[in-house]
């Protein structure tokens, strides 16, 4: 494929490239999501997310960071996968099946004159055992444990929603060096897969501001399954009760744990921006 079809999505400023790989998927994907993703010289984004078929749900999802890493899970590339199919037709169901590397997600999709605006992501029960995250620590849960950093000891909270989070808990954001620590913090020997470095500042028992800087991209406008993460992190800390609102650099999610299967449900916005047509040139 020297010529990729895509369309440039975003859930709330998370933005990937999604090619729909229902019948063909390029080669390289590794490389293609480098190129893809330079805000430069190519399309621009977090990374690249493909749209394939899957035996055991209704579609498959495929994510790349912009370093050309795999990643398991997005929550927020999630959400804009169930519109995607939605809107282009692929899907006429307003309850879609996702099967990605963390498992099937299910995507409940809001439909507002015929389009999706918003989607619900049952993102399933969070991991914080530190042998499934994983993280290397000497205890079953790594909560509030102290971490020596260059800017000091800051405590560190371990969650996994399909992929590995350390969450920070903050009195205020505007003292944190968030591209300076985070990338310290993402490449700490005790993650064996690298993190995600979740920045998080409690304004009341039902809000949390935060910033994120993901793994293999660097900080991003927002993060779906950091969203996640610092909800459940702040719960099990005793910061807050089991529904949220999210404050992200570009924009909110409302986060929801249900008590009866402690599954994690996640709303928010899909945006489709523009569709274009890249020349591949290798």
């Amino acid at each position: 494929m020297k010529q990729i079809k895509f369309t440039k999505m975003h859930g709330i400023s998370n933005d990937y490239i999604y090619i729909n790989c229902m019948e063909v998927t390029p080669e390289r994907l590794s490389e293609l999501s480098i190129e893809m993703s330079d805000r430069h010289t190519g399309v621009g984004g977090d990374g690249i997310i493909l749209i394939c078929p899957s035996e055991v749900a209704d579609f498959k999802m495929r994510i790349f960071n912009a370093d050309g890493s795999e990643a398991k899970m997005c929550g927020n590339g999630s959400r804009c996968v169930g519109k995607y199919v939605y809107d282009y037709g692929l899907t006429d169901k307003n309850v879609v099946t996702l099967e990605t590397l963390a498992g099937i997600k299910t995507l409940h999709l809001h439909v507002n004159k015929g389009k999706v605006d918003s989607v619900t992501v049952d993102m399933g029960e969070p991991v914080t055992s530190v042998r499934e995250i994983p993280v290397i620590y000497n205890n079953e849960m790594m909560v509030n444990a102290p971490v020596d950093t260059s800017c000091g000891v800051v405590e560190m909270t371990a969650v996994s929603m399909g992929n590995p989070h350390g969450v920070v808990f903050v009195d205020s954001l505007d003292n944190v060096d968030v591209h300076g620590l985070g990338r310290e913090l993402e490449i700490h020997p005790m993650w064996p897969d690298r993190a995600n470095i979740e920045f998080a500042q409690i304004n009341s028992p039902s809000e949390i501001t935060m910033r994120v800087w993901e793994r293999g991209s660097g900080e991003t406008m927002a993060c779906g399954t950091g969203a996640c993460a610092t909800a459940v992190a702040a719960a099990l800390t005793g910061r807050t009760g089991d529904r949220v609102t999210v404050h992200l650099l570009g924009g909110d999610l409302e986060i929801y744990r249900n008590p009866d299967d402690s599954h994690i449900y996640m709303t928010g916005g899909a945006t489709t921006v523009f569709e274009g047509v890249y020349e591949r040139q290798s």
